[in-house]
């Protein structure tokens, strides 16, 4: 079974009025930096990056496929696929992919921290690890 959860971020109205006050404000005070919060460049490339990470259960080891975009360091859309090989395992990665855009999308990466996600803690190991490989793929 497979079970993809893709969350694409939108931008309101508002949250254009919102940033481009941000931005204007830092206009009237003189700052020269960028938008981001650190004022330097971002320290990942934007793009989408896909990567398996696998975690072990009681009885199998399991993998899921984390694709992750990213947009100025901010994780901008969140998919995960898993594919369980026994019931128990499907119920906790469903659950998982059901709940994982609400932790991560909006996020800076480098920010992201996982342990338990919906009552699922061991497939959330496997993402740490897919999310990790992401980092140092996207690295700037």
């Amino acid at each position: 079974m497979t079970v993809r959860v893709v969350t694409p971020v939108r931008v309101t109205a508002a949250g254009v009025g919102v940033l481009g006050a941000a931005l204007l404000g830092g206009c009237a005070t003189g700052d020269t930096g960028t938008a981001d919060s650190g004022g330097g460049s971002p320290s990942h490339a934007d793009g989408s990056y896909t990567a398996e990470g696998s975690y072990a259960t009681p009885e199998s080891v399991e993998t899921v496929t984390v694709t992750v975009t990213l947009e100025g360091d901010i994780v901008t859309a969140v998919e995960v696929v898993g594919e369980p090989t026994n019931a128990e395992s499907q119920r906790y990665q469903a659950e998982f992919i059901g709940g994982i855009a609400a932790e991560v999308v909006g996020k800076d990466i480098d920010e992201v921290s996982v342990s338990r996600v919906a009552g699922s803690s061991l497939t959330s190991g496997g993402f740490r690890q897919a999310l990790d490989q992401i980092k140092a793929d996207s690295a700037a």
